[in-house]
C-alpha cells in the first residue's frame, strides 16, 4: 500500500492482510485510527468540518465501521444517523428498501431503514464510511436515496483506494494505491 495523501496529523497506523477475507485481497484495517482516541477525535473532526455547512439533515452510515463513525459524526452535528445494515438484521416491517451491489471480492446485500415520524423524501444525507475501494456500496445507497427522493449532498470516507475507482467527489483523509 503505496500513501498519496495523508490529511491526518497523528499518527498513521494502518494494518494490513493479505488474503483476507480471500485470495488475492490485501485487507486494509483502519481500526487502529479509532482504537486510539486522538487519531478517532481528529477524524471526526476533520469529518464535521467538512460537512458542517452542507444543509445535512441524516448521516448515513453503512455496517459496521460505518456505524462508528456515522454516529460520532451525525452527533457532533446536531442531525440523525441511518445506520445500513446487513440484510436480515432489521425487521422486515422497518426496512425501507434493501440494495445488492457487487464488492471487491463478492455481492453483498444491506437494508436501509425506514425513518421515524417522514420519508426520505426532500431530506438532504451525507454517507460516512471507512474505506472506499471499488465504491459499488456508496453507488448503490446512493442511488437508492434518490430513488426515495432523497438527497445525497456527499460521501466520505477515511481512506480511499484510488486506483479502484475514479470518483474525484468523495471526500477522503488518506488516499492510497494499493502496491
Amino acid at each position: 500500500m503505496k500513501i498519496l495523501e495523508n490529511k491526518l496529523k497523528n499518527e498513521l497506523n494502518i494494518r494490513t492482510e493479505k488474503n483476507y477475507p480471500i485470495e488475492g485481497v490485501e485487507f486494509i484495517d483502519i481500526m487502529p485510527l479509532i482504537i486510539q482516541k486522538e487519531t478517532l477525535k481528529e477524524i471526526i473532526d476533520l469529518f464535521v468540518e467538512e460537512i458542517k455547512s452542507k444543509n445535512v439533515d441524516y448521516i448515513i452510515a453503512p455496517e459496521a465501521r460505518g456505524f462508528l463513525l456515522g454516529s460520532a459524526v451525525a452527533d457532533r452535528l446536531n442531525v440523525g444517523c441511518v445506520p445500513v445494515r446487513k440484510q436480515g438484521k432489521l425487521p422486515p416491517t422497518t426496512v425501507e428498501a434493501q440494495i445488492e451491489y457487487e464488492k471487491e471480492y463478492g455481492k453483498d446485500i444491506v437494508e436501509l431503514p425506514k425513518l421515524v415520524n417522514t420519508t426520505y423524501k426532500n431530506k438532504n444525507f451525507y454517507i460516512v464510511d471507512d474505506i472506499y475501494a471499488t465504491g459499488n456500496t456508496m453507488e448503490k445507497i446512493k442511488e437508492t436515496i434518490e430513488k426515495l427522493g432523497g438527497k445525497v449532498v456527499g460521501e466520505g470516507v477515511i481512506l480511499n483506494i484510488v486506483e479502484l475507482n475514479n470518483n474525484k467527489e468523495v471526500f477522503s483523509l488518506i488516499d492510497v494505491n494499493e502496491e
